[in-house]
């Protein structure tokens, strides 16, 4: 099979520049190991910056810069847009291109060095998939459970603001949305129809990409990955893929204070208006 082509699209936010830089070190060892093996080619890096400070947004660039400078990888730099929101951004990156695979990354994931390696070659290996979601830890080595099933409101209520007494009273409930029946077995398996995948990392096909129109930009934060993933399962098969491993950074909104909580409410109700109400 000949080598496929790639395009890489970040969208940054004010973002912890070291974790950015550790972020873009191991993508390019990841892009590195997958042309070396022969399953890439061409590979495109889209480094977007929402950021409304144009010094963060040149500190962006420096990065993407200085990291993929002599490697063959062609670095693609935006700022000044304002902020857009993620899905917009990714989108402006998304949409017109030639490549075979795009992949959809936050600058606080660091992938292993074999990641790209396998997410391609499987997705070489089973046309039907249109779309990827890798085996997720954080840094402290603990499991992220990022696959879920259709979410119910009492779910996100839940898991997002919930004390941990009462979650623990919902642990079976809360363990199925997160797929833990299916995920975490011994020996680990791929899982195919997943109905949420994580914005963090999504690896998807071309194909999938222009059917669906990549995410929705009238969510400016959260959800825009429940509805892309709702849209996706509705033209092709997702997969969760336990050999393609990453390690994510992130937090939950309720952790970020009172504006957050107000982007992640509207889009919910965005996201239940547009796909149906779930309560229980």
């Amino acid at each position: 099979m000949l080598p496929s082509s790639l395009q890489v699209s970040i969208v940054t936010f004010r973002p912890d520049l070291r974790v950015l830089d550790r972020a873009l070190r191991k993508l390019e060892l990841s892009i590195g190991a997958a042309r070396a093996a022969g399953v890439l080619r061409t590979v495109h890096v889209a480094l977007f910056d929402n950021s409304e400070d144009a010094r963060i947004g040149e500190r962006v660039q420096e990065l993407g810069h200085a990291r993929f400078e002599g490697t063959g990888v062609r670095v693609i730099l935006r700022q000044g847009h304002s902020n857009i929101g993620y899905g917009a951004a990714h989108n402006l990156a998304m949409h017109g291109t030639g490549s075979d695979y795009h992949l959809v990354m936050n600058p606080d994931v660091e992938v292993a060095t074999d990641a790209l390696v396998t997410a391609v070659r499987w997705l070489d290996a089973h046309p039907e998939v249109g779309a990827v979601a890798p085996a997720v830890r954080g840094p402290d080595g603990r499991r992220h459970h990022l696959c879920k099933r259709y979410p119910a409101v009492l779910d996100l209520l839940l898991r997002g603001f919930a004390p941990g007494f009462i979650r623990s009273l919902f642990r079976r409930r809360l363990d199925r949305y997160e797929m833990r029946d299916l995920v975490d077995v011994k020996p680990p398996r791929d899982v195919l129809g997943v109905p949420v995948m994580s914005g963090a990392f999504m690896i998807v096909r071309r194909d999938a990409i222009d059917r669906t129109g990549g995410f929705d930009p009238a969510y400016f934060l959260y959800f825009e990955d429940y509805d892309w993933s709702v849209r996706l399962a509705e033209v092709t098969t997702t997969a969760y893929v336990p050999s393609v491993r990453i390690i994510h950074y992130g937090g939950d909104a309720a952790g970020k204070g009172w504006r957050h909580i107000a982007y992640f409410v509207r889009s919910g109700l965005r996201f239940y208006r547009k796909h149906g109400w779930k309560w229980v």
